[in-house]
């Protein structure tokens, strides 16, 4: 395809309730979304930077910058291009993978717009319904936890997932396992909160049967993880520490990742995550597709990843009631029996509200390909 144009648009969310996690509080999502027009056709993107370099190094204004500045002339320059040329022609600009994924997506959406084919398909997916897990933040008395984790139980939720960090990990997890029962899949994700010396406090987890424990240690310290597995029972994933193909080999190879959370935008895109899904599925590691407080642009397509045979683990593809009042879908995803449908629509599967989108933008940047 020859890309002809491309908006970048600013929309503003409210979340349905405070989402809180080791690294701070959520309550609105300042939200880039990318729509490029080509000479096929058009297609849609969303980045997921927050507005605060917290979760990663990116954020939002960045992300907006980066792609409008270098990677949108970068990839306009070479003549017509496909979704599998852009992470090549963007290659020798380091770093940003939220945003270079974002700019595939809405290009990769294009594509397969055109040619009449779902992202599911495209991707390999195997299932057109897929278990849905939800993620749990943290809340200021463990009553409010125990409410809220009743309500996505009594919503069919298939598993659960508690946003820890220190204070708030054993007494939450032990009452939790109460509340679900010993059946119920449950999980905990530390997004990074924890040192080296906190591995005798991790093993007290391993008395309430956890699935995985979530990037416990700091995004580098691979060493540290593959220790912390060997000393405790729960099995640990890596979340924040998996940016690429290549870190996921390193750290199966040095047993710092029993099991893999695959997040698209954080590695870059929907093609590498299936390379890093074939890589897991070669090595036997379980994977799992992570969310990003997604709208239903990137919630489509992720529940089009989640349907590749590797992951085998729930994911946090959760309605989107979940965290917005109203999302920027005709048809948002939902869940019944514990499960949440794949789209099967051309492209990334959904249709947007534009009415809605219009009402809800803050800017836009429109830029032509020279």
């Amino acid at each position: 395809m020859h890309l002809q144009r491309l908006e970048l648009r600013r929309i503003e969310l409210d979340l349905v309730t405070p989402f809180r996690t080791s690294f701070g509080t959520q309550t609105r999502r300042d939200i880039l979304l990318l729509h490029v027009t080509t000479d096929e056709g058009e297609g849609w993107g969303e980045c997921v930077a927050m507005t605060e370099p917290v979760y990663s190094a990116e954020f939002v204004d960045a992300a907006a910058l980066v792609i409008a500045e270098h990677f949108w002339p970068t990839l306009t320059a070479g003549g017509a291009v496909s979704a599998a040329d852009v992470a090549t022609r963007l290659d020798p600009y380091a770093g940003h993978p939220m945003a270079k994924a974002a700019l595939e997506a809405a290009v990769l959406d294009a594509e397969l717009r055109a040619a009449g084919v779902n992202l599911h398909a495209y991707l390999g997916g195997r299932r057109d319904h897929i278990p849905s897990g939800v993620s749990v933040g943290i809340f200021d008395t463990l009553d409010e936890l125990l409410g809220q984790v009743q309500g996505y139980v009594d919503d069919g939720y298939a598993r659960i997932k508690l946003k820890i960090e220190p204070g708030w990990d054993v007494e939450p997890v032990r009452l939790v396992r109460e509340l679900i029962g010993p059946e119920m899949g449950l999980q905990v994700d530390a997004n990074t909160a924890y040192g080296r010396t906190d591995a005798d406090h991790l093993r007290r987890l391993d008395d309430y049967d956890l699935l995985l424990i979530e990037q416990p240690l700091p995004e580098e310290d691979i060493l540290g993880h593959a220790r912390l597995a060997a000393a405790i029972e729960t099995p640990v994933c890596l979340d924040e520490s998996i940016v690429s193909l290549q870190t996921a080999e390193d750290a199966i190879e040095l047993g710092a990742a029993e099991i893999i959370n695959i997040k698209p935008g954080r590695v870059g895109g929907y093609l590498e995550a299936r390379r890093i899904h074939d890589l897991c599925v070669d090595r036997d590691v379980p994977v799992w597709c992570g969310g990003m407080v997604e709208t239903g642009i990137g919630r489509a397509a992720n529940a089009a990843l989640a349907a590749l045979p590797g992951f085998t683990l729930p994911g946090d593809i959760s309605a989107a009631s979940r965290f917005y009042h109203r999302d920027i879908v005709t048809e948002p995803i939902t869940v019944h029996d514990g499960e949440v449908a794949v789209p099967e629509g051309p492209g990334m599967g959904f249709e947007l509200d534009h009415d809605f989108i219009d009402g809800i933008t803050t800017s836009t940047t429109t830029l032509d390909a020279p």
